[in-house]
């Protein structure tokens, strides 16, 4: 007795000091206004648009309350569609006050307690002439109870309570029905059947249905597959494939499986106000086709960890940056070797998180490599516009593919770098060893100088491959054609000599393989006719047969031109092909050009056209050969300039000799073309020695590739790996999302500024590109989960793709801030909310999406509540039940003066729950 006393006479003292103390707080918050108080510090609450709160706090000796106010800017009243406090949406209230004790559980547990601790709010607010309803936490804290009381500025008052159910809901509360009877039970309490009578009940529904996550699709197509295959092994031959991942059809699937990142859809369907007087018309429209509701809004759940980095995301930039890492470290050693042995010195410096795979990894890595592919692919399908801006290499090329697989090989580590590397060379040794064709490298005999050197070397070995090839074939033929010629000495007799016969297949051969170096105004087409065939020009030569007979190599004559010693045809001669060259042949040949005025390649070149050039025309001179390979080097008379004679039959009136000297870089002394020429021997291009030696060129690009330093290879590496994971990428269709075309452009800008550096070879281990790398890798995962979002919601909208550009648009703004920074640095407090009126003729695409449960969904699943969507039950049901009263004749309406009725909410009850969890907020107008 004496602890209740004391107790009460506690519970005083607080409430008068609550009062005196609330008072002034009040009166300060009303005399601010909210725009004074925004510019005190109001903080925004991050749920809510347009929601502001202040905090004052009491201390005394017994316990500290806390008082907040909540306000909003914007005059209009928020749709409960929008984004509102869990107070407002409850009770309809704008503004309000909150009284808490600051304690672990933040709620008054003692009855007594919080009705005096509201009604000392309370008492306070009248006395500053305050409407600001209060509310204060009661029970436990899981139950979100409150109570509640508004000052109506008249003698009646508005009440408040709210309480929530958690489990066993009765059956009665789940359905509609039974929550129009509650509601009607509050002010129908003292009438025997309140069926009997009808009441005007305004109602607001509003349904929430969610589709299956994929965590939980994922369970059921697993709980269906292993019955699946339980059921096929009493049937062999009859195979059920498993359900596929939802990016098996996505260009990075190759590479790793990338986490859908839209986790599920909220459909949330919305009636619009009805007047309900009866139970039966509840029970109708709980039978209700979500079709028929005034709104339906999407409303995208996306993973909470899209827009920050944990490690735990896997993909494309976080392995770009652990070989950006490897790259790092590949100056710590000067071979590759030395990254394998564990007794080399830099050993210490290895991390023991540096494994290597096992044996049958590699093989199954190498097998994948080499594989041969009887048709090459297309290497510049899908490419973007800037991709050669970056040195890198088609991504179906051989290089690029080794590049792609040592991302996911060990983790990418130096160490497993430099195992798969040493493998590759080797296996591209064997296939120079074997003259066996590498694989996914283009066979039209070019190499392109805009891809990295590695490629480029690939490139020149490939065509190695095929001239040694060919040479094999030759010799076989040779040594076959001798066997048969031994053994069958009187067809030999029959057919002509074997020799000759041998030679003049190995020159057609030949002449069919070198390709026509076409000079200035030599046309091959019209002009070039085989040297077998009869030439009408040369009819008049006394000797035409004699010169014919011993000239070879002849491609035909070069229009009506003529040798100056001999009133013959000027010919143009089969010469070998221009020897290829890589980048590094290149860049020696022009050194040596500039040491020694030439270079050693220009010198062979043109000794071979020579030789061929005085096969092709027995009897010519230097100048003949000047005026067919370098005319700019001849100075034509005007009797010359006339051009070539049309009359083919009569030879005879042709000018001849031709009028003209050598310009005078070719007219002086010791001049090294006139030099050559005395030297050149002649014969033609089926005989001479091949310009690119096969052997020779093959065995250089081999001790290339396999003495080449770390660096030097992980520089080529990360350029190339930069460029195919972003081709790679690039061919994702994601529809028309101008946002990401723009952010892929701008990526492979960014990679050309930023990658450049190494394309020069001016790296080094203390040189800030590594750091500038590092920062690339995260620009490069930015884009990535963008372009992944924007490849699940274009496959999930096809049909209307306004959903899918929409969406993507808002959460590429929310998003967008945070990409000029790291992603460890990403506020993940903030969650994208966005809600998305949809149109009728898009209802049908969304609703699709929410497919027919199946057998163990329906198993698992009780269907308790109505309103089905395809079989689906809504997730949560809000319901506004309200009672208006006439308020023209009583004393709501005293201190009007309009002569129109006002109708005055007076009872109102919102509802909030499923079959397993019910919330009820009731607020009443009592007279006092």
């Amino acid at each position: 007795m004496k602890e209740r006393k004391q107790r009460k006479l506690n519970t005083s003292m607080i409430s008068l000091w609550l009062l005196h103390g609330k008072e002034a707080t009040c009166r300060q918050w009303l005399a601010d206004g909210p725009k004074r108080l925004l510019e005190k510090g109001a903080v925004h609450l991050d749920s809510s648009d347009n929601i502001y709160k202040v905090k004052s706090e009491l201390k005394n000796a017994a316990k500290i309350y806390s008082m907040e106010y909540y306000f909003e800017i914007s005059g209009k009243i928020a749709d409960w569609n929008c984004t509102l406090h869990d107070l407002q949406l409850c009770f309809g209230v704008k503004e309000f006050l909150v009284i808490s004790p600051q304690s672990a559980s933040g709620v008054v547990l003692d009855a007594p307690e919080a009705t005096k601790l509201l009604s000392a709010v309370s008492i306070a607010l009248a006395n500053c002439s305050s409407l600001w309803p209060a509310f204060v936490p009661v029970h436990d804290p899981s139950r979100k109870a409150f109570i509640g009381i508004q000052n109506m500025g008249t003698i009646f008052t508005r009440r408040f309570e709210a309480d929530r159910i958690g489990s066993q809901v009765p059956i009665k509360f789940m359905h509609l029905e039974g929550l129009y009877e509650l509601f009607v039970s509050k002010f129908a309490y003292c009438m025997s059947d309140h069926s009997m009578h009808l009441f005007r009940v305004h109602l607001l529904m509003k349904l929430t249905y969610q589709t299956l996550s994929n965590d939980e699709d994922n369970y059921d197509d697993i709980q269906e597959a292993d019955t699946e295959n339980a059921e096929s092994e009493t049937s062999p031959g009859c195979g059920n494939p498993n359900r596929k991942h939802w990016d098996d059809d996505c260009p990075w699937n190759e590479w790793y499986s990338a986490e859908d990142p839209v986790m599920r859809f909220d459909l949330v369907v919305t009636w619009s106000e009805k007047v309900v007087e009866s139970s039966l018309e509840m029970a109708e429209m709980e039978n209700a086709s979500p079709h028929e509701a005034e709104k339906w809004i999407l409303a995208p759940n996306l993973y909470p960890n899209l827009d920050s980095s944990k490690g735990d995301r896997i993909g494309f930039a976080s392995q770009l940056h652990l070989l950006v890492n490897a790259l790092e470290m590949s100056f710590e050693a000067p071979f590759i070797e030395d990254f394998v042995s564990v007794e080399n010195p830099g050993s210490d410096n290895l991390e023991s998180t540096m494994v290597i795979p096992p044996p049958t990894v590699l093989d199954r890595v190498l097998k994948d490599l080499f594989l041969e592919d009887p048709q090459l692919p297309d290497f510049a399908k899908d490419e973007h516009k800037s991709s050669r801006a970056i040195k890198g290499a088609p991504v179906e090329s051989l290089f690029v593919q080794f590049c792609l697989h040592s991302l996911w090989f060990g983790n990418c580590n130096i160490r497993a770098i430099a195992v798969l590397w040493i493998e590759f060379v080797q296996e591209i040794r064997w296939h120079w060893e074997e003259s066996q064709p590498l694989p996914k490298i283009p066979a039209n005999g070019s190499i392109d100088l805009a891809t990295c050197l590695i490629n480029q070397k690939l490139q020149m070995l490939a065509i190695c491959i095929g001239k040694k090839r060919e040479l094999n074939e030759e010799f076989e033929d040779c040594i076959g054609t001798k066997d048969d010629a031994s053994a069958n000495m009187e067809e030999v007799n029959k057919v002509g000599d074997e020799s000759s016969s041998f030679h003049a297949r190995s020159q057609a051969f030949d002449e069919k393989r070198d390709s026509l170096l076409t000079p200035e105004g030599f046309n091959g087409s019209k002009t070039v006719e085989s040297k077998f065939s009869a030439n009408a020009q040369d009819v008049h030569s006394s000797d035409k047969s004699t010169l014919d007979s011993i000239r070879r190599g002849s491609a035909g004559p070069v229009g009506s031109m003529k040798l100056l010693k001999l009133c013959q045809s000027l010919h143009a001669p089969f010469t070998q092909s221009a020897p290829l060259m890589t980048e590094d042949m290149h860049e020696e040949r022009l050194r040596a050009i500039e040491t020694f005025g030439f270079s050693f390649l220009e010198r062979e070149t043109l000794s071979s056209d020579m030789s061929a050039f005085k096969a092709a025309n027995p009897g010519a001179v230097f100048e003949d050969f000047i005026r067919w390979y370098s005319p700019r080097d001849w100075e034509n008379d005007e009797s010359e300039a006339k051009g070539p004679s049309t009359d083919l039959t009569e030879g005879m009136n042709v000018d001849w000799p031709p009028q003209g000297r050598l310009s005078r870089r070719m007219s002086e002394s010791g001049n090294f073309w006139r030099k050559i020429w005395d030297e050149a021997p002649i014969l033609p291009a089926s005989e001479q020695k091949p310009l690119l030696d096969p052997n020779r060129e093959g065995e250089k690009i081999l001790h290339y590739l396999e003495t080449m330093q770390p660096h030097q290879l992980l520089e080529q590496m990360v350029c190339s790996a930069f460029r195919a994971s972003a081709d790679t990428l690039n061919q994702t269709n994601y529809g028309s999302l101008k946002e990401m075309d723009t952010k892929m452009d701008q990526l492979y800008l960014t990679m050309a500024s930023t990658l450049r550096p190494l394309q020069v070879n001016l790296l080094s281990n203390t040189s800030d590109t590594i750091e500038d790398l590092q920062r690339l890798c995260v620009v490069f995962e930015h884009v990535e989960k963008l372009l992944i979002l924007a490849a699940s919601l274009h496959r999930r909208f096809r049909q209307v793709p306004r959903i899918s550009e929409a969406i993507f648009s808002n959460y590429y703004n929310f998003y967008l801030p945070t990409m000029g920074i790291g992603l460890a640095d990403v506020d993940t407090q903030k969650e994208f909310d966005m809600k998305l009126q949809l149109s009728q003729n898009e209802r049908q695409v969304v609703s699709n999406m929410f497919t027919p449960p199946t057998a163990n969904q329906s198993w698992r699943k009780v269907l308790s509540m109505g309103n089905h969507l395809n079989g689906h039950e809504p997730i949560l049901r809000e319901i506004i039940f309200s009672m208006h009263d006439n308020a023209s004749d009583n004393h709501y309406a005293s201190s009007s003066h309009r002569d129109y009725q006002q109708d005055t909410e007076t009872y109102r009850m919102y509802t909030c729950g499923t079959s397993n969890d019910l919330r009820v907020a009731l607020s009443i107008i009592s007279y006092d």
